[in-house]
């Protein structure tokens, strides 16, 4: 007998099936110029990837909260793939020059790109946590909901730092009882943990390689934040931001974040 219980119906249809109506019905620029569209779709595009990002670090969460650290590789490493892809999608939205964006630059009013919650959902879910962004959801219930969950549960690091205290490496007691809804300071205890699994990678191989696709996720962050800082350079030069932040001058500053931060000073003492 035949399983029909996965057969698609018969009326199914590929514009059906992603909604496509839906999603490009979703782009309404407000002015009558060319480019709005492309600074429009630009950060819908972002959006969309952020969707799939917090999807694959949420499973990755799971699996190694459960202590099935290899299976979160395919993963993380799915994220690091995808914020290559969003670090390219600059240059497109470079091809439009500084009068291009003047003529609807009006039209944005005070929002700004860093007003996004899912972009904020990321940065608390690997440990950059920072309350104060919770005001631009005030007018969106569910949003403000998943921002102030992720603020309040351990970060992919958090369950990392647990994992490796439960494979007998000496993870300060201090580090796995702080307050995860704060901030994450770097630690010495914590860097001389790491240090020891990458003294003898062979004992500490899957540590080892979970710590090299986090490596993976900081670096493609850093990277990402570098190309928007240059693109919005190259744009509006050092004008302020539309959402009230010192516009270039803000964004360099997010260059020194790392949520990862023992794993990149171990390597000086390595």
């Amino acid at each position: 007998m035949t399983d029909t219980a996965d057969t698609p119906p018969a009326s199914m249809t590929y514009a059906r099936y992603l909604g496509l109506d839906q999603l490009l019905s979703a782009q309404d620029p407000i002015s009558d110029q060319h480019d709005e569209m492309l600074f429009v779709i630009i950060h819908q595009t972002k959006e969309l990837w952020l969707k799939q990002i917090l999807h694959e670090v949420g499973l990755a969460q799971q699996l190694v909260r459960s202590g099935d650290l290899v299976p979160a590789y395919k993963s993380l490493a799915r994220v690091s793939r995808i914020q290559a892809v969003m670090t390219q999608s600059w240059d497109i939205l470079a091809t439009m020059t500084p009068a291009d964006y003047l003529r609807f630059r009006s039209v944005l009013g005070s929002s700004s790109g860093f007003q996004s919650d899912q972009f904020r959902r990321l940065e608390a879910m690997l440990g950059l946590k920072d309350a104060k962004f919770l005001r631009f959801q005030e007018d969106r219930p569910e949003a403000h909901a998943a921002l102030t969950e992720a603020l309040m549960a351990p970060s992919l690091y958090d369950d990392t730092l647990a994992q490796m205290a439960r494979a007998g490496l000496p993870v300060p007691a201090e580090v796995l009882g702080r307050d995860v809804s704060q901030p994450y300071r770097p630690s010495e205890g914590v860097e001389s943990a790491w240090l020891e699994v990458y003294r003898d990678t062979d004992r500490w191989w899957s540590l080892y390689q979970l710590a090299e696709k986090l490596v993976d996720l900081d670096d493609a962050m850093v990277t990402w934040r570098h190309k928007h800082v240059v693109t919005i350079e190259r744009i509006i030069g050092r004008r302020r931001g539309t959402g009230g932040t010192e516009g270039v001058a803000y964004l360099t500053t997010t260059l020194e974040k790392r949520c990862f931060p023992e794993l990149w000073s171990l390597r000086t003492r390595l």
